[in-house]
């Protein structure tokens, strides 16, 4: 090992380790081939042992620890034969981290050791789009994994192997194209539960059929599609990543479900933390909405300055709004709070409106000083969701406590004026306006 790595961090001591490894593997030809696997076996045990030194503090933080599940399930996948314990690692780094690049080539690897070239690809289209190319190329190859998906559904529509693939791609697309497109978490969770739910039942209804016919060579052939799409369902990474989806929806109850069945079927992956997490941000929200009952908010409500709509908007509360998109209506206030948390997305803002009531605004798409405590905001056309969660017998959200309003803002988009859009009224003016392709996308930038 290179003593230059001594004085460096025991994450970067570990990278030097994996990396002496695979020179090793590529440059080390005896004569005898059981020596490279002995001399491989030995060395990859000495950099487990060095990973494994690491402290759990130095590995706490989500980078970090995808850094630690990569170099783990490199050094594991060291070898010719597949290894589910690579997979599993590597597996755990691309969710932590999905810009890993190597992590995604070192799972395409170990994937196509196990012989599923569909799945294998997409990790290496995945891996390519995360080197430094333009936006618009990336975009276009995590297209284009997403398009290689589906042309493997069409192949074997009962394949649920396949749907997961799917319902991957769409979530990497999710997170590598700015965490805000929601048709893309839609299509993801779609892709999942297909995997999960549908297959089994076309699977179970088609094998009868063949059955009822006389076919019973094909049933037999319906029977081992069960069973590999038995296994798919019993897949706890399809639970976790499914999880992973309504937990970007703001679906808190079925992400909680989701996280925990997950963590049933493998505490490795730790999806318990994710539970906590979920819990934790809920409990927040809920405590700053009974600290903000308690503070005299009516100075704050008298200093929401008059804001000139257009004719076809009327000034609302959070009183006035439906469930759902509020066609026509400008609900104006201020922000109290921003609620920091750990997830990628949506931003949440503690909001009082003319009435001094309090409600929760989520944002996606925008850096966390976009917004700032104290601006005056006017949302237009808000989106409108009520929440009563209740979690382990207790109530995590209680009723009438919680108001929603998911605002998808598309970033890089030219700034429209129309009559739907996002305003920050307060020292500098912004304004947007909502994608034609999906009522609850709002685009925002500087005028």
């Amino acid at each position: 090992m290179s003593g230059e790595a001594a004085g460096e961090d025991p994450l970067a001591r570990a990278t030097v380790a994996v990396d002496d490894l695979y020179l090793l593997r590529d440059t080390y030809f005896p004569a005898i081939p059981d020596d490279k696997t002995a001399k491989l076996q030995t060395q990859s045990d000495l950099a487990l042992s060095l990973l494994d030194s690491i402290p759990p503090e130095q590995r706490k933080l989500p980078l970090q620890r995808a850094t630690y599940e990569y170099l783990r399930g490199k050094i594991l996948d060291v070898f010719s034969d597949y290894r589910k314990e690579a997979e599993d690692h590597l597996s755990k780094a691309v969710k932590l981290n999905p810009s890993l690049a190597d992590a995604w080539l070192c799972l395409g690897n170990c994937i196509w050791k196990k012989g599923d070239l569909s799945a294998a690809k997409n990790c290496f289209i995945l891996a390519l789009s995360k080197t430094s190319v333009g936006s618009e190329n990336q975009a276009e190859i995590i297209e284009e994994s997403i398009q290689h998906a589906k042309e493997a559904v069409t192949l074997d529509v009962k394949d649920g192997n396949s749907w997961y693939n799917l319902g991957n791609a769409c979530l990497t697309s999710f997170f590598v194209t700015g965490a805000w497109d929601h048709d893309k978490l839609r299509q993801s969770l779609k892709a999942y539960q297909n995997a999960r739910d549908h297959v089994i039942t076309l699977v179970l209804s088609f094998g009868w059929v063949l059955y009822k016919s006389g076919s019973y060579s094909k049933c037999f052939m319906m029977h081992i599609f069960q069973e590999k799409d038995q296994r798919m369902k019993s897949n706890p990474d399809l639970y976790f990543n499914c999880a992973t989806v309504n937990k970007y929806l703001e679906n808190y109850e079925r992400a909680l479900t989701g996280f925990e069945a997950a963590a049933l079927k493998d505490p490795g992956l730790k999806a318990t933390e994710e539970v906590q997490k979920i819990v934790n941000l809920l409990d927040k929200i809920d405590n700053l909405l009974g600290y903000a009952k308690a503070k005299r908010l009516a100075s704050i409500a008298s200093s929401l300055t008059a804001v000139n709509f257009n004719s076809s908007y009327r000034k609302g509360t959070i009183d006035d709004l439906l469930e759902g998109m509020n066609k026509g209506v400008a609900l104006v206030g201020k922000v109290l709070f921003f609620i920091k948390h750990e997830n990628v997305a949506p931003l949440y803002y503690l909001i009082c409106d003319s009435k001094q009531t309090c409600f929760i605004l989520s944002v996606y798409g925008v850096q966390y000083d976009v917004v700032r405590e104290g601006d005056q905001l006017a949302v237009l056309e808000p989106f409108y969701r009520h929440i009563d969660l209740s979690w382990k017998e207790k109530d995590v959200l209680p009723p009438s406590c919680i108001y929603l309003c998911p605002l998808l803002i598309l970033p890089d988009i030219p700034v429209q004026i129309n009559p739907c859009g996002f305003l920050r009224t307060s020292s500098c003016e912004w304004e947007g306006s909502i994608s034609s392709a999906s009522s609850s996308f709002l685009n925002f930038g500087p005028t």
